[in-house]
């Protein structure tokens, strides 16, 4: 029996992959069992499981297949496995990730330890200031869909090289596929969904980061988004024919042409991020791209809705969640004056119209202006100011009543405020 499987199924690392599974929730695979249940499942199952998987005769069970939609209309494929295997597959990828790391690539920053998106942008920044601003912008078609089974086993092998995790390994990408309640084969692909799939995409793309580095290229890869700057329009031309030769040939992987393309920094939008040229300081600058910013305005905007019956307290919750997390993830971009022109008045604008129609008649509206500081007549007198919800949040004592510092003690996360903040931080840490 192979060290490599028997390190998989200590009961130290299936404790943490369990752990690490609970802690992500999810869906209910097609057996129907959920997290909750998984604890007691494995107290009375686990030490059969174990047997199984070492005597190669543990079948996953299949993928529950659902499709999500993407910004641009169309639908994702996402894989749901069972919890049991998600378990499994993640107490795989706890032992095999330290394993593979020596092979990776530095320019590889998706689902690795200590690399992130951020990281990828740094990089792409310092590339973009060293004058590579031509950039072959590589869109795989479909890829999580389209991995082929033999290719990745077969550079699986060259780093794993142990049969029994190769034959587990096996298993799950050949796990079969439940689609409406229906049962099909998969012959292709590793699902968007699965523990393992972050990593069994990084086995066969660091091939790809190899070839760019045998070629002396500046790229940086995360997942598979990949970028490649060069200097010259011809260069990147050149490249872009050469390496979607060689992914199509080597890899068995299809390239979309009409996606994959040469652009400026101006034109590129990368992992949610675009850039610009700041005159001032003659560097490359990154911003939230602008479908990013549109897409985090329609959250707020759904959120503040006033049709949306929740309790204020409720709704500054969820404000603050997608507020943090958005500007987390953006904290090194520029965007102090989007923000302060275009976010952050607006939302406390959305928020006294979401209180003025909650308060909705004149005499409430007027008790609770007068509550906030307003005196009795001009509380009056705008309580019967009717529905013009813009112009009552906007040009009324309304503005002052609910001003930013009430909205801040009633717990609200100003975005310009806590971009500042992080911003600085980020910028201090890099």
């Amino acid at each position: 029996m192979s060290k490599l499987l028997e390190q998989i199924l200590s009961f130290d690392n299936i404790e943490k992959a369990y752990k690490a599974v609970y802690a992500n929730k999810g869906s209910a695979g097609v057996d129907g069992m959920n997290v909750y249940e998984l604890e007691g499942y494995l107290r009375e199952n686990l030490d059969s499981i174990r047997t199984l998987i070492r005597n190669r005769e543990y079948y996953p069970l299949p993928v529950r297949r659902v499709e999500i939609p993407k910004p641009n209309g169309k639908m994702r494929k996402l894989g749901i496995p069972a919890v049991v295997d998600r378990v499994i597959q993640q107490a795989m990828v706890q032992i095999l990730s330290p394993l593979c790391e020596p092979y990776f690539s530095d320019y590889s920053y998706g689902f690795r330890e200590n690399r992130s998106c951020e990281k990828a942008i740094i990089k792409v920044l310092e590339y973009l200031n060293d004058g590579y601003d031509y950039i072959v912008d590589i869109d795989l078609e479909k890829f999580f869909d389209n991995v082929p089974h033999d290719k990745l086993m077969s550079y699986a092998h060259n780093i794993i090289n142990d049969g029994d995790v190769e034959s587990l390994i096996y298993k799950f990408l050949k796990a079969d596929v439940m689609i409406e309640g229906k049962r099909y084969k998969n012959e292709l692909g590793t699902p968007q969904g699965g523990n393992l799939s972050p990593l069994l995409s990084n086995i066969i793309l660091n091939e790809l980061d190899k070839e760019l580095e045998a070629r002396g290229l500046h790229f940086t890869r995360y997942a598979d988004d990949c970028v490649i700057l060069v200097g010259s329009s011809s260069a990147a031309n050149r490249v872009m024919k050469s390496i979607t030769s060689w992914i199509e040939r080597k890899l068995s992987l299809k390239v979309n042409a009409t996606k994959t393309k040469v652009v400026r920094p101006s034109g590129l939008k990368y992992l949610g991020f675009g850039f610009y040229y700041n005159t001032g300081s003659k560097t490359h600058r990154a911003i939230p791209h602008e479908d990013s910013l549109a897409k985090f305005k329609r959250n707020l905007k759904k959120i503040t809705s006033r049709s949306w019956s929740i309790s204020f307290k409720e709704r500054i919750i969820r404000l603050n969640w997608l507020i943090r997390g958005w500007i987390n993830y953006f904290a090194i971009t520029d965007m102090k004056k989007v923000l302060h022109i275009k976010v952050s008045p607006h939302l406390r604008t959305r928020l006294r119209i979401v209180l003025w129609k909650q308060w909705k008649v004149p005499s409430k509206r007027q008790w609770a202006l007068q509550k906030l500081g307003i005196d009795k007549d001009l509380a009056r007198k705008t309580s019967y100011c009717g529905n013009r919800y813009f112009w009552v949040g906007t040009k009324t004592c309304v503005l002052r009543a609910i001003s930013k510092e009430k909205l801040s003690r009633a717990g609200l996360v100003d975005p310009l405020d806590y971009y500042l903040t992080r911003h600085n931080l980020k910028l201090n840490l890099v």
